[in-house]
């Protein structure tokens, strides 16, 4: 399968890119790449003082935002103070980890009204304001979009719509004429981050094993700097490029 073109990095100097999700683990490590390739990073999240973590890491060139990202409030407030060249929405709620008959609506619905909401009112703002044309919105599903997932709830569902959303809004720029990218990016479960280490706690114990052998029947795990890298490079690939990626620790392929 092909990959995004890649391109120099240093196209990003100067620029602004809003980050949501940015205080751990994927968006962490994508606010931390983006920001070494010369961006103004914009970092949103809910915990202030995981937040201020990232701004001791980053230094100046990251500005903390306690928000949250679900709200359409905020999506509009920041987009219009700070216009990104690049726009990465990362946030998202931790699924409860439990079988369907476990569940109750509330827990199956959570990822529905947290990651579904969130990549709505974005990518409706960055349509309506639009964002200026070579603009890229970079928005994190899931490889469980592809395959399901029986213990997360709604999880699987939501994050396939967060693909679609993505998918209508790079119709409507090119329908407009607007000349921004709309790209969805699906990392492989991977032990790397909070949400993903529940997840592989959870189906490691449902197969009966520890959680070492269940990682290492999966192959080489994804890393966060990997997922940091790979947003990376199609920040400053083709701004044209309009598509859905599986990110696994292989690096990025096109999905048809």
């Amino acid at each position: 399968m092909n990959q995004p073109p890649k391109t120099q990095a240093n196209g990003l100097v100067g620029t602004t890119a809003i980050v949501t999700g940015a205080s751990r683990g994927f968006g962490r490590a994508i606010a931390t790449a983006l920001s070494a390739a010369g961006a103004e990073v914009v970092g949103l999240a809910r915990n202030r003082a995981l937040l201020e973590q990232v701004r001791g890491q980053l230094g100046d060139t990251f500005t903390p935002v306690v928000a949250d990202a679900a709200d359409p409030a905020t999506a509009g407030r920041l987009i219009d103070e700070y216009p990104p060249r690049t726009l990465v929405l990362c946030a998202g709620a931790a699924p409860r980890m439990s079988p369907l008959q476990d569940q109750t609506w509330e827990t199956f619905s959570e990822n529905w009204n947290v990651d579904v909401a969130q990549a709505f009112h974005w990518i409706r703002h960055a349509l309506q304001r639009p964002l200026a044309p070579g603009s890229s919105v970079i928005v994190m599903s899931s490889g469980a979009a592809l395959n399901g997932s029986p213990l997360s709830g709604g999880y699987a569902g939501a994050k396939s719509t967060v693909r679609f959303i993505t998918s209508y809004a790079a119709i409507e720029s090119q329908r407009a004429g607007l000349g921004i990218s709309f790209v969805s990016v699906l990392p492989r479960l991977t032990p790397a981050t909070d949400l993903g280490a529940s997840a592989v706690a959870a189906y490691a114990a449902r197969q009966g094993v520890d959680v070492d052998t269940f990682v290492q029947a999966t192959g080489p795990a994804l890393t966060a700097e990997q997922a940091g890298r790979s947003v990376l490079e199609i920040a400053v690939g083709d701004p044209s490029d309009s598509d859905a990626y599986l990110l696994t620790s292989s690096g990025l392929s096109r999905l048809a």
